[in-house]
Parts: C-alpha cells; structure tokens; sequence
C-alpha cells in the first residue's frame, strides 16, 4: 500500500536564495520542520536525513530503505516531497549539507552528564548559532513582508504565546511599545481568547507556537481568522494547524538537545524572528520609529539618573 506523504506547501528547501538542493543547513532544518507531518515511513527516513545526513548521503536508495524499514518507492516519494527530482538528487543536497557540518561525535551530539563545562559551552554555543543560521535559511522574506504590512496597519494588535513562547511573546511586545506600536501580549489561552473574539478585518492577531499545535494559541487563533483579523504565526513547524490557519507564517529552527527541550530550544530562533519582523516594522516607520526611540531612551535614562 502506499503512503501518502503530504508536499509542503511554499516555499522548499534553501528558499532564502538557493533552490531544492541548496544550502546545507536549509535542507536539514526543512526536513527537521516537516517531520511532525510526514506519515510513519517517511518520518523514519527524515529521522535519518536529520540524524545523520553523510550516512544517508553515502546510502544506496536500496540501503537506505533497509536503514528505514520501508520502501524504496517511499524514499523516493520522500525525496520528491523535500522538491528533489529522487533520490539521487537528495543524496548530492545532502552530501553538500554533511560537508559543511562540525563532525557530529562532539558538537552536534546531545550533552551528556560526563561533559565538563568548557564541553557545555561549547556545544550549547554551536546549538544556538545552528539555530540562528537555519532559521535565516528558513524565513521567508515575502512572508515576512506580508506580516510586516499587517503589523504596520493601524489596527489592533494582540501576540499570543504560553511558556517559552508566552516570553518571546512579550519579548515582541516590547519592542513595538518602544517604537510607538500599540499592542498586548497573552500568556494564557483565556485572555487571548477573549481578545481575540473582539478583533476584525484591519486587526493582527500574531500566535507564537514552537509546535504549531498549542491548543492554548489555536483556538483564538482560529477565533481570530473566522472574524477577517489578519493572522501571522512564529512556529517550528510549517505543515503544523497554526501555520495552515494563519495569512502569514514565520518559520523558526529550533533544535532539541538532551538537556534542552523543544519549548527552550526554539527560543532563539523565535527571537531572531520577532528582531527582523521588529526591525522591518521600524524601517517601515522611520520617522515615528525614531521619535518614539528616542523620546522612550530619554525617559529611561532620566529615570536612571533619578
């Protein structure tokens, strides 16, 4: 029987500039956003592209499916759902990926409770920039422009986001309360429901979700979008329900290690989105940006002074 493997929709892999088998580090951050939407068989053959992509690199197709426990016609399927001609071309992409990385047995293996504290340094630092660069390779500047439009509207403006998500929340919120832009943070699902279910066309309701399937984000997510309000959502995972329910989706990479679950780890990435989307809105309204900055600066440094 086969498997459905659903196709992203969008953008694919390296579509910051690159094409299917472009940058290295857009394949795999691509493969690792997809994963929670691909069925059982292909989950397991982008478990291993993620994994360990010189290991799959170095695969025949027929290794590969023997390494998978699945078909040779679902790595294919697989291939062509990542935007590749097949396999041969995934093998290439994935080559050039594996060529660029640190060599996996120090940095990019999990921390473990034998590691000193230089080896925690050192592999936290490499997680976090990791992060950094995949989410660039990720971010989708048309996206990014559409939500940047929608925020500079004169509408309301409500930013959800629970836990780690409800900081980066509120992280966001600051930033555009100093440049003049009003605008309110939820940390839980019931103040943004109630917000949300008050919002219309002209409105921005913007979800943070690492997983896209907080219940806590989507149901006023959902509120939001049935009344006309303009959604943008900051997620891991492009294929996830709050992506499919927003205007405009905003890609982060996040990574899990041992110590650092996924609720942490994507707040890095989320932060890089929120200080582009941030900075674009301030390019956007320069001149009352800038009044707004340095009217805000001036009170705090008189407050400090005091």
């Amino acid at each position: 029987m086969q498997e459905n493997i659903p196709v992203p929709e969008g953008p694919g892999p390296g579509s910051a500039g690159a094409g299917p088998a472009g940058d290295g580090d857009a394949l795999i951050a691509t493969v690792r956003g997809l994963l929670p939407s691909l069925t059982p068989a292909a989950a397991r053959i982008a478990s291993l592209i993620v994994e360990d992509p010189a290991r799959v690199a170095r695969s025949t197709i027929t290794e590969l499916s023997a390494l998978a426990g699945t078909s040779e016609s679902s790595i294919v399927r697989t291939a062509r759902a990542l935007g590749f001609a097949g396999y041969p071309e995934l093998r290439l992409a994935l080559a050039a990926s594996a060529a660029r990385q640190a060599p996996r047995s120090t940095l990019t293996s999990g921390i473990t409770p034998e590691d000193s504290a230089a080896e925690v340094i050192a592999k936290l630092v490499h997680t976090e920039s990791q992060a950094v660069r995949e989410t660039a390779t990720q971010l989708d500047p048309a996206q990014l422009t559409g939500a940047v439009a929608a925020v500079c509207g004169g509408g309301q403006l409500h930013i959800a986001g629970v836990g780690a998500s409800g900081l980066v929340a509120q992280d966001l919120q600051q930033k555009l309360a100093r440049i003049g832009r009003p605008c309110h943070a939820h940390g839980d699902s019931q103040s943004a429901l109630t917000s949300a279910v008050l919002l219309g066309p002209g409105d921005v309701f913007l979800a943070v979700s690492h997983s896209g399937e907080s219940r806590d984000v989507l149901e006023p997510l959902r509120r939001a979008s049935a009344q006309g309000t303009t959604t943008v959502v900051i997620t891991n995972h492009p294929q996830s329900t709050a992506a499919r329910l927003a205007d405009f989706v905003l890609v982060s990479a996040g990574r899990e290690t041992t110590f650092r679950p996924g609720a942490m780890a994507s707040r890095i990435s989320q932060l890089v989105v929120v200080d582009c989307l941030f900075v674009c809105v301030a390019q956007r309204t320069y001149e009352r940006s800038s009044r707004a900055l340095r009217v805000t600066h001036s009170a705090l440094e008189g407050d400090r002074a005091g």
